[in-house]
C-alpha cells in the first residue's frame, strides 16, 4: 500500500472530512501518545516525520523519529521491545496521533526499564501538587544493560 497523505485545503476538511491530513510542525514531526491497547495505560510520547508515520500505517509496527539520533528507528528493533498497532487515531486538526499498540517481547516501552515511560507522578501534599516525584511504577520489566548494553542512552541533558 503506498500512503499519500491529503492537502490541507480548508478547516472543514481537516476536522470533519475523511482524508488523513497530518500537520508536521516546522521540525516535520508529529506528536505521537502510544497507549497499550489492552489496559489502556500511555507507554510513551514520541515523534513521527512523514515516513515514520507511513511506515506504521504501512507495516502495522511503531516507528518513531529519534531527535537524539536524528533518525528513523522502528520500536523494538534492538531491544525486543516492539510495538505491534492495532488502532491509529487522530485529533481533530490533525496535529497529534494517539496509536494503540500491543506489546510483544519483554511487554515494556521504556528504555529506563519500565513498562510505561510515565512511571512517575508529581506528589500531592494537602491536595496541592510538589515538586517531588513519586515512583508509580515500583519495579523494572526489565535491566536496561542487559538489554541495550553500550547503546548510548537516549536521554540528553
Amino acid at each position: 500500500m503506498n500512503i499519500v497523505f491529503g492537502n490541507r485545503n480548508s478547516v472543514e476538511e481537516v476536522e470533519e472530512g475523511d482524508k488523513l491530513q497530518p500537520k508536521f510542525d516546522e521540525k516535520g514531526l508529529i506528536p505521537a501518545i502510544t497507549v497499550d491497547m489492552s489496559s489502556k495505560e500511555i507507554l510513551m510520547h514520541g515523534y513521527m516525520n512523514k515516513e515514520a508515520l507511513k511506515l506504521s500505517i504501512e507495516t502495522k509496527n511503531a516507528h518513531y523519529w529519534s531527535r537524539s539520533r536524528q533518525s528513523i528507528w522502528k520500536k523494538g528493533e534492538k531491544s525486543g521491545l516492539q510495538q505491534k498497532i492495532k488502532k491509529i487515531r487522530i485529533d481533530d486538526d490533525q496535529d497529534c496521533i494517539i496509536i494503540f499498540v500491543e506489546l510483544e517481547g519483554l511487554k515494556a516501552s521504556c528504555h529506563v526499564g519500565y513498562k510505561s515511560c510515565f512511571y512517575r507522578e508529581l506528589k500531592s501534599i494537602n491536595s496541592k501538587f510538589s515538586d517531588k516525584l513519586v515512583f508509580i511504577e515500583k519495579e523494572k520489566v526489565f535491566d536496561p544493560e542487559e538489554v541495550y548494553g553500550d547503546t548510548p542512552n537516549p536521554t540528553k541533558l
